[in-house]
């Protein structure tokens, strides 16, 4: 039996990669900042599927907190043979609207704690052969959109420029970029989504399904549905300055700054 860790476990894809892994078997440690909400997931866990979740209390914009889960993950008694990179969030605003210490702390979460975290991980399973590493990113790393789209590209070329450098090590990375899923992200960042069109929603279970395969698969990057690889792929084809502005008035309609 393997051991999973997920970082923002208690909400949307995290709780979704908690759900799957522990119906697929894996021990899990569940790194969130609520202690309450993390003692009733894992409870609920270990009732349900019979797994161990431990549980790690955690707060990844600050140092102590990054620390914290790079020491868990390079504890060589109790290996993680997974880790799943999902905390984040986004701010409500145009660039200058948002306070500077709200962006800082936004490139702490997102690029920071993932550099790290990613390293303690990935060194602690080179030296065993195996195991895998998911940063979740997000189909606004591909367009030119923002301090929250600037993380995400970030993440997505860091997954992939590792996974270059750890090929034939037994270890796999990849950035997993979805496009809206139903999640608490908006709520908690006071983003309405009256106006985000039905198609363009996706479900996290499927999400995280259709992670997991590409994962198996060796793929280094996965946009886990096809609505979405179109429209990316569209994208490719629109000139940059066109395409700026066009994500510039779609992402403060829909998205986070």
């Amino acid at each position: 039996m393997t051991t999973a860790l997920i970082t923002g476990s208690t909400a949307g894809l995290g709780a979704a990669f908690a759900r799957r892994l522990a119906a697929d078997g894996h021990d899990l440690v569940l790194v969130a900042r609520d202690t309450k909400r993390l003692r009733e997931q894992a409870t609920e866990l270990h009732d349900r599927h019979g797994i161990e979740a431990e549980v790690l209390t955690a707060d990844l914009s600050t140092d102590a907190g990054i620390d914290a889960v790079a020491a868990r993950l390079g504890d060589r008694r109790s290996p993680v043979d997974l880790l799943v990179n999902n905390a984040g969030f986004g701010n409500k605003g145009r660039f200058l609207d948002v306070p500077m210490a709200d962006e800082l702390t936004m490139l702490k979460v997102h690029c920071e704690a993932v550099l790290r975290l990613t390293s303690a991980a990935v060194e602690a399973m080179r030296e065993r052969g195996r195991g895998g590493v998911v940063n979740v990113a997000s189909v606004a790393a591909f367009v030119p959109r923002g301090t929250y789209g600037a993380s995400k590209a970030w993440v997505v070329q860091f997954t992939q420029g590792v996974a270059k450098d750890l090929a034939g090590s037994g270890v796999r990375l990849m950035a997993l970029a979805p496009g809206f899923v139903r999640t608490e992200f908006h709520e908690r960042a006071g983003m309405g989504t009256d106006n985000i069109p039905n198609w363009m929603w996706l479900d996290a279970d499927n999400v995280v399904a259709a992670g997991l395969a590409d994962l198996s698969r060796g793929k280094s990057v996965s946009i886990p549905d096809p609505r979405y690889k179109t429209l990316m792929g569209a994208a490719k084809l629109v000139p940059r300055g066109l395409l700026g502005g066009l994500t510039s008035r779609t992402g403060r309609k829909y998205g986070p700054q």
